[in-house]
């Protein structure tokens, strides 16, 4: 399992891009077509797909995931992709759509009625590296991982046993808000299945729609 992120960091070919010094993120294995492996799998983890983690998450969470992800100077490739659906949502030049101020960008971002994966994805990895780094931290404890506030510090990391994985995923759901591990957990399933998804069980419906 090369790289890392307590969960992510290959999102259709493109790798999340690190801040000076920061290290990467969890670990992920491969990376290129992830949701059409997600498809394929013989577990149907078609509820993984970003976009509809996304759609599962409450208003309230998902303009504050926007706001992240629009004030991230590193996600310009997906804000692109977004601007470009916002515009054509909304008839606006996409001109208009920048110069929109980014309370009102996250707003319009969380109630688009279909957005891009690669722009959900995003959207999660900002959410949880700015408010769930506790979590992401206390989840690579109990595997045994190594890690910098809950960023992997190893290159290469070994795929952790399923029951391993069940065992610290139960009691990361004593510790902490059991939405907030589903949506963690989902995330994870939705960018590597592989290594992954013996935690989609664990979610359940335990991501409340809103």
């Amino acid at each position: 399992m090369k790289s890392r992120w307590g969960t992510l960091k290959h999102i259709r070919g493109w790798h999340y891009p690190r801040r000076a010094g920061e290290k990467p993120l969890l670990s992920l294995t491969g990376g290129g077509d992830t949701y059409d492996k997600i498809s394929g799998m013989t577990q149907d983890l078609s509820e993984f797909r970003p976009s509809r983690l996304w759609k599962r998450m409450t208003a309230e969470r998902r303009i504050a995931a926007a706001e992240l992800f629009w004030a991230d100077d590193q996600s310009t490739e997906q804000q692109v992709e977004a601007v470009a659906a916002l515009a054509a949502h909304m008839k606006f030049r996409a001109k208009s759509v920048i110069s929109l101020p980014i309370e009102k960008k996250a707003k319009y971002l969380a109630t688009l009625p279909n957005i891009a994966e690669t722009v959900a994805a995003r959207a999660l990895v900002n959410y949880h590296l700015e408010r769930q780094r506790p979590m992401m931290g206390a989840f690579l404890d109990s595997l045994g991982i190594t890690h910098e506030n809950g960023l992997i510090s190893e290159e290469n990391v070994t795929k952790p046993d399923p029951e391993k994985l069940k065992t610290a995923a139960a009691e990361l759901n004593t510790r902490f808000p059991p939405e907030d591990v589903a949506l963690y957990f989902g995330t994870l399933v939705s960018q590597d299945p592989d290594t992954w998804g013996p935690l989609a069980e664990t979610v359940g419906d335990s991501i409340p729609h809103p």
